[in-house]
């Protein structure tokens, strides 16, 4: 006799079906992913039961029972050419489209062609699964046969209960992928709007790397341009400017340009092994610097033109090779630390590459219209001749025009500005006439001097040696003359002998006059050493003492400068030698070839002065100056000294008036002149 199993034992298992129910309750209101729900669910389900297996079945995207999950099926049910797999899908089928709880005995057949059933030996429990208000799957559990037909019911009861749990959990998970699928929506129609709202190419860029980074939810997005071979990136999502010299870009523009050669998609999932060396070692390059997990590179095709409402041309389109379009440059997807999965990232990696490639060609396309810059000025300016701006705009205009026109009619001055000094008249500079050494500085600057008075001492050694050798010479030479003419006056015997003294004689005398003049003229140049004042002035030359004392110096060097300040001024003027030609038909047009002169000296610019430019004070030959370049010297008498401070050398500006122009072009002039010289010629 079978023993019946005791209250105590009893007791244990309900507790035990209690505690599974609960915990498939609890699983059923957690936001548990579906991988990790079904197993859970359908394990506690078959334990409850005490079932052999089971299989959860849920309706696919086209339609059909597909199973999600199972445990201890037979093989041969899950197979598809299997007949008893057939028989038993028939039979799951009949039960979805019925929407109700049923128990199949086993090895049972149903149907007028008996093709649909049972074909196992146990004993089939299926509740359908509502997500809501329509079926969406079936709960199947396999329990041995046997049991009491009240008992069976109550396998069913469990299951519908069961069952009921998952619809719950189902009907939540289907909210929160719609809720999921609308943001998603959501997230493309704002990065669609976005992307396609600017026109600008680099904008569009920048837009589909920062914006295409949020909907794709991956760490970072770049947007590759194609220029001619290569591939230049131009937009880094998170990033305002991008420096090409860096390493991590240019290895970015590498592996760029070598997916775009190879015009294929490119998927980088931690392992390099099956792509091409020249692929390989870009993306090795890139990942050492860029520590990326998972990057895509995507080219980016110019997408084709279609007519709407051409039917054929949309046919054509789909069946052609994408391959065959244009690549005008390349999505960088990267994965560092986000964890979105792989399905997921080339679906959403898909749908910003449809309008990036839109949103770029559109852009290409614009950019690369003739004078573009011009007619999207000229559109963005239209609004001023509209609605109320267009008495204002029209009034600015007028007045605009009024003033181009006085510019043009009324006539000013055509003055000419030169820089220059103010020096007296009345000034020599002292040169040295003989190479030498400075041996002695007798004044200073600022000392009064007058005509002929001692300046610099010069010291020449050579000049020296050469008065110490002609005076040694002289006086041997006399001694020789001294003694010939005593050897004159002892020997009178011998005529021939005589005659030939007197030779030597002459030809000393000769010599002595010979070095008496080299003398002379050695010292003449010995007087040239100390130099004197050429008139009565002043010293002006700066730290004379210290800039000369000890100082060689050569032939024809300015040692010092001597001016009398007490006579007359004149300005010397340096004018830019490109300004010549108005100043000669200005001096050629006047009467008495004399130019009205304003200027101001440095030591007081609030006070202007006036003076005379002759054009015998014009210097015929243009010189170079180390600050102000080519320049042509001008004199010009001051028309009085008063209220003028007398300090030679003070710095001048002095505008040459030379006649009337237009004002446009005395404003002007000297732009369209370096215009001419530098543009068009």
């Amino acid at each position: 006799m079978s023993s019946q199993p005791s209250q105590e034992t009893v007791e244990q298992t309900k507790q035990q079906i209690r505690l599974l129910i609960n915990e498939i309750a609890e699983l059923s209101r957690s936001e548990t992913l579906a991988e990790d729900y079904y197993p859970a669910v359908l394990k506690r389900i078959v334990d409850a039961l005490a079932a052999v297996g089971g299989a959860i079945w849920l309706l696919d995207e086209n339609g059909t029972l597909k199973l999600s999950y199972q445990i201890n099926v037979n093989q041969g049910l899950l197979e598809h050419d299997n007949e008893d797999a057939t028989r038993h899908g028939r039979l799951l089928t009949r039960m979805f489209a019925r929407g109700q709880s049923e128990l199949i005995p086993p090895n049972s057949m149903l149907g007028d062609d008996q093709k649909e059933g049972n074909p196992t030996q146990f004993l089939l429990v299926i509740a359908p699964l509502s997500g809501g208000k329509q079926t969406t799957g079936l709960v199947e559990v396999f329990q041995r046969p046997g049991a009491a037909p009240n008992i069976q019911r109550g396998y069913l009861r469990f299951l519908e209960q069961m069952a009921g749990l998952i619809g719950e959990w189902l009907k939540g998970h289907t909210l929160q992928k719609v809720s999921d699928r609308q943001l998603m929506w959501q997230k493309a129609d704002h990065f669609a709007r976005l992307v396609h709202d600017n026109l600008d190419l680099r904008d569009t860029a920048f837009t589909i790397a920062n914006e295409g980074r949020q909907l794709i939810g991956c760490d970072r997005v770049s947007v590759a341009i194609k220029k001619g071979r290569r591939c230049k990136v131009e937009s880094i999502s998170g990033q305002d400017t991008i420096e090409n010299r860096s390493n991590i870009v240019s290895a970015l523009n590498s592996l760029a340009t070598r997916v775009v050669s190879a015009g294929e998609s490119l998927w980088y999932d931690g392992s390099a092994a099956d792509l091409p060396p020249q692929l390989e070692e870009a993306v090795e390059d890139y990942v050492d610097l860029s520590h990326g997990r998972t990057i895509a590179v995507l080219p980016i095709r110019r997408p084709e033109k279609i007519i709407e409402g051409d039917v054929s041309a949309k046919e054509t389109v789909q069946r052609e090779d994408l391959s065959k379009r244009e690549i005008i440059g390349a999505l960088i997807v990267e994965q560092i630390e986000s964890q979105v999965d792989s399905e997921s990232l080339r679906s959403r990696c898909d749908l910003v590459y449809e309008h990036a490639a839109r949103a770029l060609n559109n852009s290409m396309q614009y950019s690369d219209l003739f004078l573009m810059p011009v007619w999207r000025f000229l559109g963005r300016a239209t609004w001023l001749f509209k609605g109320s701006a267009f008495p204002k705009t029209m009034t600015v205009l007028t007045l605009i025009t009024i003033g181009l026109l006085a510019m043009f009619l009324i006539k000013i001055n055509l003055d000419l500005e030169a820089e220059g000094s103010l020096q007296p008249k009345i000034q020599q500079q002292v040169f040295a006439h003989v190479d030498g050494e400075v041996e002695e500085v007798f004044v200073d600057h600022g000392s009064l001097v007058k005509q002929g008075e001692p300046l610099v001492k010069l010291r020449n050694r050579e000049l020296e040696v050469q008065i110490t050798e002609v005076e040694g010479q002289l006086e041997e030479t006399l001694k020789q003359i001294v003694a010939l003419n005593e050897m004159t006056y002892s020997n009178t015997a011998d005529p021939f002998e005589k005659q030939k003294i007197g030779n030597q004689l002459y030809e000393y005398k000769v010599k002595e006059q010979t070095l008496r003049s080299q003398l002379g003229l050695l010292k003449e140049k010995e007087g040239l050493l100390t130099r004197t004042s050429p008139i009565d002035g002043i010293v002006m030359t700066w730290d004379l003492k210290k800039t000369l004392r000890s100082r060689p110096v050569v032939t024809g060097q300015v040692l010092l400068t001597v001016a009398d300040p007490t006579g007359d001024f004149e300005l010397e003027l340096l004018m830019p030698e490109k300004r010549m030609r108005y100043l000669d038909t200005a001096i050629q047009e006047s009467t008495d070839k004399v130019l009205p002169v304003e200027y101001i000296l440095a030591t007081d610019p609030s006070s202007n002065h006036t003076g005379k430019l002759s054009s015998t004070e014009i210097h015929q030959r243009a010189e170079l100056d180390q600050t102000e370049g080519a320049i042509v010297k001008l004199r010009v008498t001051p028309d009085t000294m008063e209220g003028i401070s007398r300090r030679p050398g003070a710095k001048v500006i002095a505008d040459v008036t030379c006649g009337r122009r237009s004002a446009a072009f005395v404003w002007f002039h000297e732009v369209v002149e370096w215009v001419q010289a530098n543009v068009i010629f």
